[in-house]
């Protein structure tokens, strides 16, 4: 019975961070997501601080929303750079098309900088 407690509290938890980042890197507020998910500020709240677990279809919802699948609000954070273009995906989600040229070429100077040379062995 604890192990099923513990297993859920850390789901909880998981979900809560996952949710608060995708979130946070909308720069939406808690009011925000409620309200295109159709819940109470609160709801929100608690479901980032871990409190309570939404029922699959909020989830869902909550995934739409923010436009990330289901995993990547259930799952850990991941050092892979498949799942970490994931996460860059998202951020560019929402900008410009301008913008997102721009983020795109800093990016790739900046990856070529920091890339092992040659000549800089």
């Amino acid at each position: 019975m604890a192990e099923r407690h513990n297993a859920r509290s850390a789901l909880a938890t998981r979900l809560g961070r996952n949710l608060a980042i995708q979130r946070r890197t909308r720069n939406w507020t808690q009011a925000q997501v409620a309200e295109r998910v159709g819940v109470d500020t609160e709801t929100i709240s608690r479901f980032e601080r871990g409190a309570a677990l939404p029922s699959l279809l909020t989830l869902d919802k909550l995934a739409r929303v923010l436009r990330v699948s289901l995993a990547d609000l259930l799952t850990e954070s991941s050092t892979e750079p498949d799942d970490q273009a994931l996460a860059v995906s998202a951020w560019l989600n929402d900008l410009k098309e301008t913008d997102r040229i721009m983020v795109l070429d800093v990016t790739k100077r900046l990856c070529q900088h920091l890339r092992p040379s040659k000549r800089r062995a």
